[in-house]
């Protein structure tokens, strides 16, 4: 970044906050929150599974199918040109989002899945042999632990895992002990998707670096909620999904260094990873079409880049400060009630507040919560090794976003009271 984009972030950042946080404006963006469910106006509180999605990034979508659509990166013609300016442009929009230092570290996957799996078996299966050892941690989301299992099954490489407390932290002394000389890569999530907590990837990674080993960091949790710069963590790669961050569905992206990249193994082969092509052998092309095999997701991506545009000219610290709101007067709320214990009480977290109600099942409370309009996620939310650790078998989650309203928090609150009383 030079001296002149700096500034430009400085006096964006300074504008951010001096602009007030309009909810109802906001509120107004977003068509799904005025409808109704069971005759109950929706209260959506699973935004850790998907966000929702604003007018303007449905705007979006809609003009490139009508007036922009075609394939990009292999015609002259003016359609296909501009498409492939606007998805270009999508992946600047991404670079500036992470402050990622070039533009071709920035490639488009499906989401937080298959760009973990991209680095799995381009990083993974290159340079991870028998014996090696692999740090993940107890909060990892099953997408960041299946494919290293994979990995390990392979190759003969051996998986650690860095316990956490009752609390939901993680015990980085653990951590630290884990580094030998057969280390050779760790994953780490930023923000646990079952208990909300935040954790110190960037303290992390620069333990791992001390002992010369890379670090992918799982950020699907972290974006929606803070501003992420990669340069600043330093961190080798990382990963998230447009459908949490008020994007499209089927869009991710995958950041890495681009020395990284540029030693990485193609995942995907065919059309447009290719420089050029014989039955005698193929010559891959540069970072980072080597990774974007056949047509992209080109709606899904010019989608993520308006989401972005949408969530910058609100201000990721704005949106820190109301989901921050919101998840204390929850805490607080749902804590005062007798025969409900909050799971996952970090000091750091996230809008993630997971809770289980003395004698009732959690589906039966999302059942119940859903017949008053109220979407909550209930389960082992993907993370079972948590469960496991905290001896539950699922949790009600709700889930908070900066379009969500402390009237919604008490009508939770109200629900589960309701719940309470039904199975009293």
């Amino acid at each position: 970044m030079n001296a002149r984009q700096a500034d430009l972030g400085r006096a964006t950042a300074a504008a951010q906050a001096a602009q007030p946080f309009d909810l109802e404006r906001i509120r107004a963006d977003f068509p799904i929150l005025q409808q109704q469910v069971h005759g109950k106006p929706l209260v959506y509180l699973d935004n850790a599974a998907s966000s929702q999605m604003p007018q303007p990034v449905i705007d979006r979508l809609v003009r490139y199918q009508t007036a922009q659509h075609a394939n990009i990166h292999r015609a002259v013609h003016m359609l296909s040109e501009l498409a492939t300016t606007e998805y270009e442009a999508a992946r600047c929009k991404l670079q500036g989002f992470l402050n990622a230092a070039e533009a071709r570290e920035v490639i488009f996957t499906s989401g937080t899945t298959d760009a973990i799996n991209l680095v799995m078996h381009g990083h993974g299966r290159k340079f991870i042999r028998a014996g090696d050892e692999i740090i993940l941690t107890t909060m990892e989301h099953h997408a960041n632990i299946v494919p290293w299992q994979m990995l390990a099954e392979e190759t003969g490489a051996t998986i650690r895992v860095v316990p956490m407390t009752h609390a939901g932290e993680l015990c980085l002394d653990a951590y630290g002990a884990l580094f030998n000389a057969r280390t050779r890569f760790v994953g780490v999530t930023q923000v646990s998707n079952a208990l909300g907590s935040i954790n110190p990837v960037k303290a992390m990674i620069a333990t791992a670096h001390a002992h010369g080993v890379p670090v992918l960091v799982d950020g699907a949790q972290a974006v929606p909620h803070m501003p992420v710069d990669v340069q600043d963590l330093d961190c080798d790669f990382y990963v998230f999904s447009g459908h949490k961050l008020c994007g499209p569905t089927g869009i991710g992206v995958l950041y890495g260094k681009a020395a990284l990249l540029e030693a990485m193994q193609p995942f995907k082969g065919g059309g447009d990873m290719i420089l050029s092509v014989s039955f005698e052998g193929t010559v891959y092309n540069t970072i980072p079409h080597k990774f974007e095999a056949g047509t992209p997701p080109i709606a899904a991506a010019i989608g993520l880049g308006a989401a972005v545009d949408y969530l910058g000219a609100i201000g990721l610290p704005a949106i820190a400060r109301h989901e921050h709101a919101l998840l204390q007067q929850a805490t607080a709320q749902l804590g005062a009630l007798p025969g409900v214990r909050l799971v996952g009480t970090a000091r750091h977290k996230a809008a993630v507040l997971s809770f289980v109600l003395d004698g009732v099942h959690p589906h039966d409370v999302g059942t119940l919560l859903d017949q008053d309009g109220i979407a909550v996620r209930t389960g082992h939310h993907c993370a079972q090794p948590v469960m496991t650790r905290l001896k539950l078998p699922a949790t009600v989650r709700a889930s908070f976003a900066f379009y969500n309203s402390p009237a919604e928090v008490d009508a939770l609150v109200a629900g589960v009271r309701a719940v309470q009383k039904v199975f009293a």
